[in-house]
């Protein structure tokens, strides 16, 4: 709700805004802004615009900024009376001069460097953040990544030692691993796929495993290890080299990563140029900013992949 009521104040801010600029304007709004753009009410003559309702979505929170907006929904409808109500509003301030008002006048100074800036971070991030960039960044980690050996296998995890090696000679009477690992596992994440651990990589194993399937053939049969729970029987199932995350499960990280790599250098360019002075001084002992935790410190394709990543492969 604080967040609603802040946009909706930070929108009436913009109108006012839009409406100071318009008054040295002969109505010249009637040309679509943007390309496909239609227009969808009128207040005193100016024309609000199918953007104009889907931009106050956005600033909501209520939509993503490339999403679609059905002028027939009931959220359009809303978002437009909210418009309209915004329109009426800064015309009836200008009309009692609070536009006039030097407080009024530094809130519309904020609003205005708001809205340039973010305009010139889109533009900077869309020339950034294209197809041919992805795939560039992508590929050139992907010949920087070093990939080491990763196995397939299936367990079947029982109480006891003894127990184990009564599954090993069932298995070996020819009993089917997986109908086994349903029948006796106790191990609820795995036993009801037949014990498939999945593809994965043997540093991130607990150590029992990792020392265990270190030299791992495909086929063999290991175990019994000890582990949480009790033992467990490992068979290998494959042995292959370690498979690149897919360019779609990447891309999220790498658009990520371009923005913020394009934003941090304009800025850096930005302050070399520029004379900022700060006119006060941080307190003893206060701490330095961080960077924002989402904020990625190499690109994503180059980082080691989580156990979580890993075994969503298959």
């Amino acid at each position: 709700m604080a967040r609603a009521t802040a946009c909706r104040s930070l929108g009436i801010a913009l109108a006012l805004a839009l409406a100071t600029a318009a008054c040295g304007r002969d109505g010249g709004d009637s040309a679509p802004p943007e390309r496909g753009d239609r227009a969808v009410a009128r207040v005193d003559g100016r024309t609000i615009w199918t953007s104009d309702v889907k931009r106050e979505a956005v600033a909501q929170g209520l939509i993503g900024a490339g999403e679609p907006l059905d002028p027939s929904s009931d959220l359009f409808r809303q978002m437009m009376d909210e418009v309209i109500d915004q329109k009426l509003l800064a015309a009836e301030a200008t009309r009692r001069k609070l536009d006039k008002d030097p407080l009024a006048q530094r809130r519309l100074d904020a609003a205005r460097d708001r809205v340039l800036g973010d305009m010139l971070v889109e533009r900077t991030v869309s020339d950034a953040v294209t197809e041919s960039n992805i795939r560039g960044l992508y590929e050139e980690q992907q010949k920087l990544a070093r990939r080491s050996e990763e196995i397939r296998a299936r367990q079947i995890v029982v109480a006891t030692a003894a127990d184990a090696e009564q599954v090993r000679k069932l298995l070996g009477t020819g009993a089917s691993f997986e109908a086994l690992a349903m029948e006796r596992s106790r191990d609820a994440a795995t036993r009801f796929n037949g014990g498939d651990l999945g593809y994965f990589t043997t540093d991130i194993m607990p150590e029992a495993y990792e020392a265990a399937l270190k030299d791992a053939k495909k086929g063999q049969l290991i175990g019994p290890i000890p582990v949480e729970g009790g033992f467990a029987l490992v068979r290998v199932e494959d042995v292959r080299e370690e498979q690149p995350i897919p360019l779609d499960a990447a891309r999220p990280q790498i658009v990520r990563f371009l923005t913020y790599d394009r934003i941090r250098d304009l800025l850096e360019k930005l302050r070399a140029k520029a004379k900022v002075e700060a006119l006060i001084k941080p307190e003893a002992g206060a701490k330095k900013p961080t960077p924002p935790a989402d904020a990625p410190k190499a690109p994503p394709a180059a980082q080691p992949q989580t156990p979580a990543a890993k075994g969503a492969r298959s």
